[in-house]
């Protein structure tokens, strides 16, 4: 799930909690909007987290790219 989705979720579980006035029986539809829009903030930080994290490994490293080659004997 990427950025995109998670602001979907999250938008989605807005919608439902403020801006939806149903009465489902046996569903709570705020808590399920509260519940969507807690998935997609998480999605979106971890999101965050990773892109984070693969912007700095990459920053790193060399700029020369390496490029290696593997011959291996067939039967």
């Amino acid at each position: 799930m990427g950025i995109g989705g998670c602001i979907i979720i999250f938008a989605f579980g807005a919608i439902l909690t403020f801006g939806v006035d149903w009465h489902l029986h046996g569903v709570n539809v705020d808590a399920v909007g509260i519940i969507l829009m807690a998935a997609g903030l998480l999605g979106l930080v971890t999101y965050a987290s990773v892109l984070r994290r693969r912007r700095i490994l990459g920053r790193t490293g060399a700029d020369e790219v390496v490029k290696e080659r593997r011959y291996y004997e067939g039967d």
